[in-house]
């Protein structure tokens, strides 16, 4: 079957979702597939038995696109869909949304027979533990979040050990002594990037200061605000601050274009190899590094377990410095001189004899 990328502002399947995402001031998706869309009135499975029509993907605010999160989670799909020959869907949350709006757009996918469903970000919590609980039969996924159904895979990464790594990076590059991290929005997860990172520069180098802000206190626009990630970069250069880590999402491109805007400053991507992202190339001389988190594999493996028949991937799973599911990445070789000690805190960590707060 051939794929069909649906990628907008929030898309809809159903007349009912149309509704509720225009009544937000969203976009809707073109459905340019060559198979139907069919509901089901009922909730207790996917498809009434039939063959699953593919894969359902709905993205945080951002979507595709964002160089970040979200792109990480479109590289799994992409892979599998190439792998596999599967037709997917593709829809994106709008800023601005309810947990009635995020039900909705699950529920359209299920209901028309995707499986598995998955949800980037925690925003879809509450709203797949809903969805997953009418359709049964059908196996669903969510990325940094934990939903204790028997039909939910709970894809979870160790953001602190990555963000420790790109801590000790910042300590040893910086030459003024000061380093920055900006959160997308301050929440307990965003919180995780924050800790590890600060208790990596402070592990290194305690002399070095490090400088914390945040876009939004409890807001998903955090992560689609480039304008307000560059304003605080601007602040933190002003500053003397050198070496700036952004957890933000699609927010972090803003304050990537001003630190490249600076000559001798440096600044750390996440998520996503953020060198390699031909939309930021021109960028990339500024791009020490990156925290990954592999949420592309996360991704394959669910649909990979899903449509070879095998027992579906559920449970919480959690992916570490340990099991590659975390990582840094030495892209452009700005920390070749510093791998061996990047190489020993890793060890470290991996080992237990570091452990890294997740709390800061």
């Amino acid at each position: 079957m051939r794929r069909v990328s649906k990628i907008a502002a929030a898309g809809v399947a159903t007349a009912a979702l149309a509704l509720s995402v225009a009544a937000c001031g969203s976009s809707t998706t073109d459905d340019n597939s060559s198979s139907s869309s069919s509901s089901s009135s009922g909730g207790s499975s996917s498809s009434g038995g039939a063959k699953s029509k593919g894969v359902g993907i709905a993205y945080d605010v951002g979507g595709r696109g964002d160089h970040s999160f979200n792109d990480s989670a479109a590289r799994g799909l992409d892979k599998a869909d190439k792998e596999l020959g599967l037709e997917s869907k593709e829809l994106t949350a709008a800023n601005g949304e309810t947990d009635s709006d995020r039900e909705q757009r699950l529920d359209s996918m299920a209901a028309a027979g995707y499986n598995p469903v998955i949800a980037v970000g925690y925003t879809y919590g509450p709203a797949l533990t809903k969805i997953a609980k009418k359709y049964p039969n059908t196996t669903f996924g969510i990325v940094d979040s934990v939903v204790d159904l028997p039909n939910v895979d709970s894809m979870v990464f160790a953001t602190e050990q990555s963000s420790y790594l790109a801590g000790v990076a910042a300590a040893l590059k910086t030459k003024s002594g000061k380093v920055g991290f900006i959160g997308g929005v301050q929440n307990a997860l965003i919180g995780t990037f924050d800790a590890g990172f600060a208790q990596g520069v402070k592990d290194t180098k305690p002399n070095v200061q490090v400088t914390r802000e945040y876009l939004y206190k409890n807001d998903p626009r955090g992560f689609n605000d480039a304008a307000s990630a560059a304003g605080k970069a601007q602040g933190m250069l002003d500053k003397g601050i050198d070496v700036i880590y952004t957890a933000a999402g699609l927010s972090g491109d803003g304050s990537i274009q001003k630190v490249a805007g600076k000559s001798g400053a440096w600044a750390i991507g996440v998520d996503s190899d953020q060198y390699q992202d031909p939309a930021l190339a021109k960028y990339q001389k500024s791009i020490l590094t990156s925290a990954i988190k592999n949420v592309d594999v996360a991704v394959y493996d669910l649909i990979n377990s899903v449509d070879k028949d095998k027992k579906p991937k559920v449970g919480t799973n959690t992916y570490n410095l340990a099991n590659n599911g975390v990582s840094l990445a030495t892209s452009g070789n700005f920390i070749s001189d510093i791998q061996s000690q990047l190489d020993t805190a890793k060890q470290k960590i991996v080992s237990g004899q570091v452990k890294v707060s997740s709390t800061p």
